[in-house]
């Protein structure tokens, strides 16, 4: 079975904005997620902001909504055009364009906020995203990102639970073996020139060993996550870096 097989996208592209879908769920998990990015973010109001690897545009259009400049890149040209026709439809205005998060068509010092969520493992290069990243931020720009931690309780939820067993998630989307231990990001971070680097866990399944799945599970009937921002990173978790 192919690992990190990122067709996913393409084949959940046209379905992206239906509540009904499993995709729909990542929609949700921007609420919470926002909570932590407004600590360092007090006003969107015409902020330059980049969103890499966009998927339909659920983030591009939330900070759109806060009155954000937002482009978006991804490397799925099906994504793009279900982002661009929502948000048409939405009566965003929205610069969305095809590209490898390891390659982006912007010049240098373009953006005062750079967005990299659910992202970061699936990518072939994660420094060079960083890179890239760092080159696109204007000084003292932000670089906010989720992702996943390398650990043995990742492996165990997101593989093996949520898409072996569960079938959450479609098997095969992600490749445990490219998973970023918070460490190895923060060298990667530093060795870009970030400063002011906070890694903080992103709770979706229950604090430490306390694995409350059936909040996850029981998400369909709800639409509510009770994700939480604290010092859990044992699976998912969240940061800021700030551009020297």
């Amino acid at each position: 079975m192919k690992k990190n097989n990122l067709e996913f996208y393409d084949l959940y592209a046209e379905q992206w904005w239906n509540p009904k879908e499993k995709v729909y769920t990542l929609n949700h998990i921007n609420k919470p997620r926002f909570d932590f990015f407004d600590k360092y973010v007090s006003n969107w109001q015409g902020l330059k902001v980049l969103d890499v690897g966009c998927g339909g545009g659920f983030s591009c259009e939330f900070m759109a909504a806060r009155g954000a400049v937002v482009s978006g890149i991804d490397q799925s040209a099906k994504c793009i055009q279900a982002a661009q026709k929502h948000a048409k439809n939405s009566g965003f205005e929205i610069n969305y364009r095809q590209a490898v998060a390891e390659n982006i068509p912007y010049v240098d010092a373009t953006f005062d906020v750079v967005v990299c969520v659910d992202v970061l493992e699936h990518v072939e290069n994660v420094q060079q995203v960083i890179a890239e990243a760092y080159r696109l931020l204007k000084p003292n720009g932000l670089f906010l990102f989720d992702t996943i931690n390398r650990t043995f309780k990742s492996k165990l939820v997101m593989i093996w639970l949520l898409e072996n067993i569960l079938m959450q998630i479609d098997r095969g989307v992600h490749d445990w073996n490219k998973f970023i231990q918070p460490e190895e990001l923060t060298q990667w971070l530093h060795s870009a020139g970030f400063k002011n680097i906070d890694i903080k866990g992103f709770d979706i399944f229950g604090d430490g060993l306390k694995l409350k799945l059936f909040n996850y599970i029981n998400y369909w009937k709800t639409r509510h996550l009770p994700v939480k921002i604290n010092d859990d990173t044992s699976i998912n978790y969240i940061g800021k870096a700030v551009k020297n």
